[in-house]
C-alpha cells in the first residue's frame, strides 16, 4: 500500500493576501487557483519550490468559528516545518523581505532551525536537517 498526505489546509483571512505572502515572500509555487462557483470559494494550493510532498491548501475562513483559528491553528505551537537545502540562504532572503523571526537561528542535534511567523501569526520552523537525520533520509528517498 502507498498513501500520501496531499494537502494541509491553512485557514486564511484573504486568498490574495495569502497568495502574495506565500508566493512572493516565501517563494512557494502557486500550484492551483480555481474558482468554485457552486460554493463561492477558491481552491488555492501552494507548495515549496521543487517539492513533491504535501502542499498547502489556502482555505479562506467561511464561518464565524473559523475566523478564531486564523493565525492560531496550532494553539501557539509551531504548526508547519519548512525544510531547506540551504538554511542561511533562505534565512537571509526571508529577513530581507520582512519575514518576522520570533526565534533566532540555533544549531540543534538535528540541524539548523529558526522560528518565523506567517502573515497571520502561525508559527513555522525554517530548518535544515542534518543529512543523517531520519526525516532527511526520508525526504531524499
Amino acid at each position: 500500500m502507498k498513501q500520501n498526505i496531499v494537502h494541509i489546509a491553512l485557514v486564511v483571512k484573504d486568498y490574495d493576501d495569502a497568495i502574495d505572502f506565500y508566493v512572493n515572500k516565501l517563494k512557494f509555487d502557486l500550484v492551483e487557483d480555481t474558482y468554485q462557483p457552486e460554493q463561492d470559494k477558491r481552491w488555492v494550493v501552494v507548495a515549496p519550490p521543487n517539492s513533491t510532498g504535501a502542499s498547502i491548501l489556502l482555505a479562506r475562513a467561511s464561518k464565524p468559528e473559523q475566523h478564531n483559528f486564523i493565525g492560531n491553528q496550532a494553539g501557539g505551537r509551531v504548526f508547519l516545518f519548512l525544510n531547506t537545502d540551504d538554511f542561511w540562504r533562505d534565512y537571509e532572503r526571508m529577513i530581507g523581505v520582512g519575514i518576522h523571526f520570533v526565534r533566532e537561528p540555533t544549531e540543534q542535534d538535528y540541524g539548523w532551525v529558526a522560528v518565523f511567523e506567517d502573515l497571520y501569526g502561525n508559527l513555522w520552523d525554517l530548518l535544515q536537517l542534518n543529512p543523517d537525520h531520519p526525516m532527511a533520509i526520508r525526504i531524499d528517498a
